[in-house]
């Protein structure tokens, strides 16, 4: 069977009505775990405090957020190329999930950075970077809903979606590529020297993992909405032609 043939909307809404219920759930069993283990089972930081327990939401927001948009760059690219609707759906159905991402990681981002850093807001590279992520999901949302052919919709957003993922890449990588900057560096690093100690680890990761398999469950849903959207329209277009 080909990957392709989920492309289909019946095939897709299928599958997805299979796979919501137990990603979801999982999702929220995953979720529960790790806020619960992160926020009341941890100890403060010997430097931060309780301050520290912020990254239970905070870094796993945030790479969501940019992988968000990732996917919204992949699914564009699909219906630039191949011209399959699914796929512009989906991507439109990941914007408003990717930006309430991108604000959680922004308000928990200055939540974090007062005590830290005396300040609410820096114009750090990535913090920068980061905002202007949140804008582009903004104008991805209003021109979607500016224009009224889909078609052409998912053309222009797809567009958008590649010049944007340009912030996306600096708002994963601006700490490499700038040594200035408030923000510190990866939580989570192949380098043992620079990664956070296991106590709060192994919570993250059980959160990191959470925040995936939601983004995951809303995405299906969402998309489920959106084909459901296309073939009330497309309905109500042939009964005003069969009325005319």
């Amino acid at each position: 069977m080909s990957l392709w043939e989920f492309a289909n909307p019946k095939r897709f809404m299928g599958l997805s009505g299979a796979l919501l219920p137990w990603v979801s759930l999982l999702a929220l069993a995953t979720l529960t775990t790790g806020l619960i283990w992160g926020f009341f089972w941890t100890p403060d930081d010997y430097k931060q405090g309780a301050t520290v327990k912020i990254i239970y939401l905070h870094v796993p927001a945030a790479m969501m957020a940019i992988n968000a948009w990732v996917m919204m760059l992949v699914a564009s690219l699909i219906w630039l190329i191949r011209r399959h609707h699914v796929s512009a759906l989906a991507a439109r159905a990941a914007a408003p999930v990717g930006l309430v991402f991108t604000l959680i990681a922004l308000i928990t981002g200055a939540l974090w950075g007062q005590p830290m850093w005396g300040t609410w807001w820096a114009w750090d590279p990535r913090l920068t970077a980061f905002l202007v992520l949140g804008l582009f999901y903004l104008g991805y949302i209003a021109l979607w809903s500016a224009i009224e052919q889909a078609d052409v919709a998912a053309d222009l957003t797809g567009v958008l979606c590649i010049v944007g993922s340009v912030f996306a890449v600096l708002s994963r990588y601006a700490v490499n590529f700038w040594n200035q900057g408030l923000h510190q560096g990866a939580s989570l690093s192949l380098d043992k020297e620079e990664n956070i100690s296991d106590v709060f680890w192994l919570p993250l990761l059980l959160c990191i993992a959470g925040f995936v398999l939601m983004f995951v469950a809303l995405v299906l849903l969402r998309t489920r909405t959106e084909i459901r959207a296309r073939r009330l329209q497309a309905l109500q277009a042939r009964e005003r032609m069969a009325d005319a």
